[in-house]
């Protein structure tokens, strides 16, 4: 998905005064991406996934609007940050081995309290029990339950928990409670429906089985779970699936992050189209041919599978990345209509592929709205937090 000239524009006035390279956010794409998560999460409030946004600021912004409750974080140092900074209710969704940060959450009150942390093995919990000894007692933990498709021996999603049958989830949380940590939760992310496109029959395919598959087997999850103790909530879902979960009966709460920025990983589902809230500038720099200006900076290339689905992408309509160079680290060659007329100093917008990895690069963000520049916030890298 292209941005409208019209939108580049105004970004443009918005940041006249800014120097490039530099990433912005659009408030007005922001809060219109916030209402559709909202909106198709149905009666279920959505946890914001702090992996995808990591700007405190957005994340405080985001949690004041109607329908979003709580943080998913992705390490436990951060969700003792987060919680140390007025935040509240965080569920780390990865396991940790921050023997550091575990101690500290156990140790603090409001901590122990506020964040819950991520195990998927009887392994996990010995572990616990060995690196925090009688600290552990109380320690509020919650499960992840494996979400993938699997059709006789073939895997069809990511790695994540060994953890898939009602009897392995109950042997998990009798040896949790067992050992002193509080069983808080279960936790399902569905990644082969919402981290994939809709691009092709065979992926649509996929996606309906698995859904038929994973919500009757998260039932007899849930069911075994709750009938050895209470559970305060059962998560499931991500921006590409999360409106697929709203009238599961035993789903109390979604999740949710990169929808809220919209970057290209999202603009190929049929269900929904994020708007496109962030994106980076870089100046051009050096004109090496007709029809091609070079920029500095641009290669913030994603994780996950390599390959161009990772590579950022011009937002201006009929521009492209050179084939043989794509985006590097201190040059990103572009080709296109129109890019004969730019000055030196001149930006090329660009979107990331995906949403909260980009601000790892940056240390603000400036917030537009309209043709305003209406404030710039730091990011996690710009409040000298690193979390892995």
């Amino acid at each position: 998905m292209t941005v409208p000239d019209d939108v580049l524009a105004r970004w443009d006035v918005a940041t006249s005064a800014v120097t490039a390279p530099f990433v912005a956010l659009d408030l007005d794409a922001l809060e219109a991406n916030a209402d559709d998560l909202v909106r198709r999460a149905g009666a279920r409030p959505v946890r914001v996934a702090s992996k995808s946004v990591r700007c405190r600021a957005v994340l405080e912004q985001v949690l004041d609007r109607p329908g979003f409750a709580g943080v998913l974080a992705y390490a436990v140092a951060e969700a003792a940050w987060l919680v140390r900074s007025g935040l509240g209710d965080v569920v780390v969704a990865y396991p940790s081995a921050d023997v550091v940060a575990l101690r500290e959450v156990v140790g603090d009150e409001r901590l122990r309290r506020e964040v819950t942390v991520m195990v998927d093995s009887v392994e996990h919990v010995a572990w616990l029990r060995e690196v925090l000894g009688d600290a552990r007692r109380g320690l509020g933990v919650a499960v992840d339950v494996d979400a993938s498709l699997r059709v006789g021996r073939l895997h069809l999603g990511v790695r994540r928990s060994p953890t898939r049958t009602p009897a392995e989830a109950l042997t998990i949380v009798r040896a949790a409670q067992a050992s002193g940590l509080e069983v808080r939760g279960l936790m399902f992310y569905d990644a082969q429906v919402a981290g994939l496109p809709d691009s092709g029959p065979h992926l649509r395919l996929l996606k309906r089985r698995s859904l038929a598959e994973l919500t009757e087997r998260r039932a007899a999850v849930v069911a075994a779970v709750r009938s050895e103790t209470d559970l305060g909530f059962v998560n499931a879902g991500g921006t590409g699936s999360l409106h697929r979960f709203g009238d599961d009966v035993v789903v109390t709460e979604l999740a949710a992050g990169s929808g809220l920025y919209g970057p290209t990983l999202f603009d190929g589902y049929d269900d929904f189209v994020p708007r496109p809230a962030m994106a980076f500038a870089v100046p051009v720099v050096r004109r090496p041919a007709p029809g091609v200006v070079t920029a500095f900076g641009g290669g913030y290339v994603a994780s996950g599978e390599p390959g161009w689905s990772r590579v950022p992408t011009p937002a201006r309509r009929g521009w492209s990345l050179l084939r043989a160079e794509a985006a590097g680290e201190v040059q990103t060659p572009v080709r296109g209509r129109g890019v004969d007329g730019l000055r030196l100093g001149d930006r090329v917008w660009m979107r990331g592929a995906k949403a909260g990895e980009l601000l790892e690069r940056f240390d603000s963000v400036h917030l537009v709205r309209g043709a305003d520049l209406v404030g710039t916030v730091p990011t996690y890298r710009g409040e000298g937090r690193c979390f892995g």
